[in-house]
């Protein structure tokens, strides 16, 4: 196996990619690591942070739009785990568009805050740091 980790895209569609683009690279503390107009019908942007191994892209088509479908379980999380640090990223993405709700499993809801924005897409921020367990 490769010691190389593969990159990390997470892409969803939106109804509004200016919209998702300023909520996330705003309330997320983002940056726009690329973008592309009319390639085959399909716009798009992603965001990230420059060198890690994920980021996301957002992405709307043209000619034949794809509502989002996300599900109250399709989450994405974020393991804050400086007390501070997370009130000021919980208050970010409420002051730039992101609504708090009650998470629909409730074990978010015991250390973190979860947000939906307009497409239905969540986002947790957990208040904890969080450590993948070696295989073993």
């Amino acid at each position: 196996m490769s010691s190389h980790l593969p990159h990390l895209r997470l892409a969803r569609p939106v109804t509004h990619l200016a919209r998702s683009v300023a909520l996330y690279r705003d309330g997320l503390g983002l940056n726009v690591l690329g973008s592309f107009e009319d390639h085959e019908g399909f716009d798009g942007v992603m965001l990230g942070q420059p060198g890690a191994g994920h980021h996301f892209e957002f992405t709307c088509s043209r000619n034949h739009p794809v509502p989002p479908t996300p599900t109250p379980e399709d989450l994405v999380v974020l393991y804050l785990p400086d007390a501070a640090e997370w009130r000021m990223a919980c208050e970010r993405m409420q002051a730039v568009g992101f609504l708090p709700v009650p998470s629909f499993n409730p074990y978010w809801d015991e250390r973190g805050r979860t947000f939906v924005d307009p497409d239905g897409y969540r986002v947790v921020l957990q208040n904890a740091g969080w450590h993948n367990a070696e295989p073993g």
